[in-house]
């Protein structure tokens, strides 16, 4: 431990107390969480606790780079249409069934979380789910509340389908593969057994009339797509970034290079050709379409992690969970599971997951990674699906919840959880079987 505080005080109390004060602040909702982030970093460096360069090594830029990238990416590919395509093919393809609808909507969502993330995921699908319940004159809560539980579940499954995971993987080496190796299985159980579970309670309740179906047939998805040349170069380099996340690892390049390197690549085909000026004003707008806000929260969130860390707090905290669980591994991951699901409910889980690394990565030390690894799949599992819990619990939540808002039906913080918190813990109880059955 090398940090020394401001005025001779306890490094780990100092960072300790900045660490409670930004999760307050961060609850309260009272301020932008970058700003708050970035204070609370910068704090950090005035008081003692991380120099700026030690501040700089904390930052994760792989992290970093590969949320950049697919943002970029995503916000190209979004111009061409193709998601709204699919949410009405889809709905077409099952005859405009209400229930028919509200489960292929579930299916798309939780394979788009997985593809791309779950926010943007939610920004694509939300409006013509909206659209569709319009049309159906049905409501839209159910199909609303499948959504937010899709596209946390989808999230669960892959490297880039949740922040969490983007931060596990990069914090400890785990590849794309990996993730979908050790997460998607359970994922897509969880996924049959939800949307069993809307099948099962919202079959009789969703009603509509013959006029209102045909009215969804009428719409014609070849419009939906706005340039079909874009769409192809899209498709071309999201491949192409796919099977990079895949080859990369045995190469030792890291995600975030190679989800960069593809938003380039796509600025290149799709804008390379234009006059300057049009070409300029294209590049600059996927630029400003990137969500700097969550960049700039995640940089000042792992500086203020990286102090806490260097001030040795974590390391006690590591070793009184040690204690707690006797160095038990299976205990170790059932607990992390329970726990980070729980406050994933009423926390962001970021912030939360970017804390637990570092402490479990002092637990974990004298164990062999590979009887460690479980570990790192438990907190995976209860900081996507904790979020689930409530309205609160994940920013897809919320990103719904504000579209809901507009469309005049506004979704209940306590109509919410009613559903969702026996839900979640569904989830939770399959993920703990199935931690049990494989790794135990």
């Amino acid at each position: 431990m090398n940090a020394h505080a401001i005025f001779g005080l306890n490094p780990m109390w100092l960072s300790g107390i900045i660490l409670v004060i930004v999760y307050i602040i961060l609850i309260l909702e009272k301020l932008n969480r970058a700003v708050i982030a970035l204070f609370g970093a910068m704090l950090m460096i005035y008081c003692g606790l991380l120099n700026q360069e030690q501040a700089l090594r904390a930052v994760d830029f792989n992290t970093l780079w590969l949320l950049t990238g697919m943002m970029m990416m995503v916000n190209i590919t979004a111009k061409t249409g193709v998601f709204q395509y699919v949410a009405i093919r889809s709905a077409k393809w099952v005859r405009a069934d209400p229930i028919g609808i509200m489960l292929m909507l579930t299916g798309i969502t939780a394979l788009f979380s997985a593809l791309l993330d779950n926010v943007t995921t939610v920004l694509l699908v939300t409006p013509i789910t909206l659209l569709i319940t319009e049309q159906l004159r049905v409501r839209a809560f159910p199909y609303l509340f499948a959504t937010i539980v899709a596209s946390n579940i989808g999230g669960t499954a892959t490297l880039i389908g949740d922040p969490p995971n983007i931060i596990i993987g990069s914090k400890n080496g785990l590849s794309f593969a990996e993730f979908i190796y050790h997460l998607t299985p359970i994922a897509v159980l969880i996924l049959i057994a939800v949307c069993a579970m809307l099948w099962l309670t919202q079959r009789r309740g969703l009603k509509t009339t013959l006029r209102a179906r045909a009215s969804i047939m009428r719409f014609d998805e070849r419009e939906a797509i706005t340039d079909v040349s874009l769409l192809k170069k899209c498709g071309f380099v999201f491949a192409l970034v796919l099977l990079g996340f895949f080859a990369g690892h045995p190469l030792h390049i890291e995600p975030g290079t190679v989800a960069l390197s593809g938003a380039a690549l796509l600025m290149m085909l799709a804008y390379g050709r234009q006059p300057a000026d049009k070409q300029s004003e294209n590049v600059h707008h996927a630029f400003t379409e990137v969500e700097w806000i969550t960049i700039f929260f995640f940089m000042g969130l792992f500086i203020i992690v990286g102090a806490v860390e260097h001030s040795g707090l974590l390391e006690v905290m590591g070793a009184k969970l040690i204690a707690a669980t006797d160095g038990n591994v299976p205990k170790m991951a059932y607990a992390v599971l329970w726990v980070s699901a729980l406050l994933s409910s009423v926390l962001d889980n970021i912030p939360f997951v970017a804390t637990m690394i570092p402490l479990l990565q002092s637990a974990g030390q004298g164990i062999p990674p590979e009887t460690f690894e479980p570990v790192w799949w438990a907190l995976a599992l209860g900081a996507c699906l904790g979020g689930n819990g409530t309205l609160i619990g994940a920013s897809a939540n919320l990103t719904v919840a504000a579209f809901a808002e507009k469309a005049k039906q506004p979704i209940g913080m306590v109509q919410f959880a009613k559903y969702a918190f026996p839900l979640m813990l569904m989830t939770i109880l399959m993920s703990h079987v199935y931690l049990w059955l494989r790794y135990f």
